[in-house]
């Protein structure tokens, strides 16, 4: 199958590129390199281009002529979004419409959307079902939610079909060590212990120990990217089949807090490094945890990492690695 992926040189993308490389699909990765690396992509081939240039962007979409697209490419910072919110409403809105303008161009119907757990902003049950309300509490979570409404009125015009993936977090890195998170400017709690570990980063900040939960820091469903990878390939398998348009929760339905993810991290790493606690940061909801019953039982997801110690080994495995091999871009 021909495959278009954008963003498919960052740290997710990567990941399902190569998932989608090792069962033979014909890839073409466009890709600004804004956040992503040229060496991170194994399989097809990797086009420089930015979703805002509309008119190569569908030059370069009519040419491949794929079966689907799937999307990755957008900024994805929740504190970033609140500083600077017109780049997220360019970068994920704006953006996101342009790819959709040049698919319909181009005869090209069928889309796996890369959407967030942000867009529920701070949900009333736990753990968060797809059908609960859409109430964002960033900028992030609100691009999210605005492209989610273009794909359904999208869909319900014509023949377009999609899914969206609203992930919770991502963590972990390929076990294989080929590639891994990249990001020049790492945000993420478990890259964040690590390179703290590694001694990049003086002290890890925990934002907030006043939260309603058991030990006052916030928790978070982490889900390693393998498993991420694993569940774009059975969306795209179910759009292929014919089956109508969803929305599906990615996650394991369970979380640790913050504090239990720090222990976790000294544990796999055997390095004790430094904490500090500080108040909360803006944008943070006290708990997300997923109810994937629906990418579970209609596609047939089973995640296979689903352990935290697992999802911080990789990742270790790769920090360790990154700064000799990987760091050329």
């Amino acid at each position: 199958m021909k495959i278009f992926v954008t963003g498919g040189a960052g740290y997710i993308g990567s990941h399902i590129v190569k998932a989608l490389g090792l069962l033979g699909h014909d890839i073409l990765v466009y890709d600004n390199l804004s956040t992503g690396h040229p060496w991170a992509v194994l399989y097809g081939k990797l086009v420089q281009g930015d979703l805002a240039d509309q008119k190569y962007l569908e030059k370069t979409l009519n040419d491949f002529q794929p079966e689907a697209v799937i999307h990755f490419a957008a900024s994805i910072q929740v504190e970033e979004s609140v500083r600077i919110p017109l780049l997220y409403y360019q970068n994920n809105v704006a953006n996101s419409l342009n790819l959709l303008q040049a698919m319909i161009s181009c005869g090209i119907t069928q889309l796996v959307y890369s959407s967030t757990a942000a867009v529920y902003g701070i949900p009333e049950t736990i753990p968060v079902a797809e059908t609960a309300p859409l109430c964002p509490i960033n900028p992030y979570g609100a691009s999210k939610v605005m492209v989610e409404g273009i794909l359904q009125d999208l869909a319900k015009s014509g023949s377009f079909r999609y899914i969206a993936l609203r992930y919770f977090n991502v963590a972990g890195a390929d076990p294989e060590g080929r590639i891994g998170q990249a990001y020049a400017k790492a945000t993420h709690l478990i890259t964040r212990a690590l390179k703290t570990a590694k001694g990049e980063y003086e002290k890890l900040y925990i934002f907030g120990t006043d939260y309603p939960t058991s030990d006052g820091t916030c928790i978070r469903d982490y889900i390693h990217v393998n498993d991420l990878a694993d569940a774009h390939i059975r969306a795209l398998e179910y759009l292929m089949a014919g089956k109508g348009s969803d929305i599906m929760n990615c996650g394991y339905g369970h979380g640790f807090s913050v504090k239990e993810v720090v222990a976790t991290a000294k544990r796999v790493t055997g390095i004790d490094f430094p904490v500090l606690e500080t108040g909360r940061r803006a944008g943070d909801p006290p708990a997300l945890i997923a109810n994937s019953d629906r990418l579970r039982n209609k596609t047939g997801w089973l995640p296979s990492h689903d352990d935290l110690d697992f999802i911080i080994r990789t990742a270790w495995e790769w920090e360790r690695k990154f700064k000799s091999e990987a760091a050329v871009s």
